[in-house]
């Protein structure tokens, strides 16, 4: 991905606000998406057909992750070793998630497009961040 492209992205031509832009806009929507899983598991779990237990737990982990990324993306400037954990962390989601669909879960479509679409977005999320850090680390 091209830094004009990155910076068009995140609205910066500074290297170290695009990762941070990407790493807070991960922490917000994982955030979002644990307080959803946490508090609405119930109806959630029916809606998607992914048991409400694992949602619950699902959104216990994503929030405890998302204050982690948080705080990577907090620092003036985050360290290399933390950007590339998130990076690492959401290839694996993603991944999971898709094995998680072919391996043990039974989803309702709604269940398998909200899947897919998270899967897509956590990836994104991953490319962008891969290629902010690399962008900051020849500018």
């Amino acid at each position: 991905m091209s830094q004009a492209l990155l910076a068009g992205l995140s609205r910066t031509t500074r290297p170290q606000s695009m990762v941070r832009r990407f790493l807070a806009l991960d922490a917000l929507v994982t955030g979002a998406n644990a307080l959803a899983y946490v508090a609405a598991s119930g109806p959630l779990g029916e809606l998607l057909g992914i048991d409400r237990a694992l949602l619950l737990e699902l959104g216990i982990v994503l929030a405890v992750y998302a204050a982690g990324v948080a705080w990577v993306a907090s620092r003036v400037e985050p360290p290399v070793l933390g950007v590339k954990a998130v990076v690492d962390i959401n290839i694996l989601w993603t991944v999971l998630s898709v094995v998680a669909l072919v391996a043990w879960l039974e989803p309702t479509t709604a269940g398998v497009v909200w899947t897919l679409v998270q899967a897509a977005t956590v990836a994104g999320f991953a490319g962008l961040q891969w290629s902010a850090l690399r962008a900051s680390a020849t500018s």
